[in-house]
């Protein structure tokens, strides 16, 4: 494990999810889940949000998008947290479920909208 790239991932992971999240999800970890720990706060977190390229509120409307093709929702959950940490509104996420409703699938989309209602809701917005 790259632990500078771990750090910098720690740190983005952080930022976007939420501290109490994800030092939860690290002091959880044990010998089996671990190494997943690790290579999602490294790679995913480190190498790919800790690129240049995208800003942190563009990267969360493509991660809904496909989480949401997916049909992933606890993932979803967790990254329209992440996504309104990084700026996006309710309404922003609205337009991005309308679009995956299209592209994706009316299901898709109803569950999409279903886990943010419930995720707003949760949040008190």
């Amino acid at each position: 494990m790259d632990r500078d790239m771990f750090e910098k991932g720690l740190s983005i992971r952080r930022a976007v999810l939420g501290a109490d999240y994800v030092d939860k999800a690290i002091a959880s970890a044990d010998d089996f889940n671990r190494p997943i720990q690790e290579l999602t706060t490294q790679y995913c977190w480190g190498e790919v949000w800790g690129r240049p390229g995208l800003d942190r509120r563009t990267r969360s409307i493509i991660n809904l998008a496909m989480i949401s093709a997916l049909n992933r929702p606890h993932e979803l959950k967790m990254h329209i947290k992440g996504a309104l940490n990084n700026g996006l509104t309710k309404e922003d996420i609205r337009e991005v479920f309308l679009q995956v409703a299209i592209y994706c699938g009316i299901p898709a989309g109803v569950d999409s909208f279903r886990v943010a209602q419930e995720t707003f809701k949760e949040l008190g917005i």
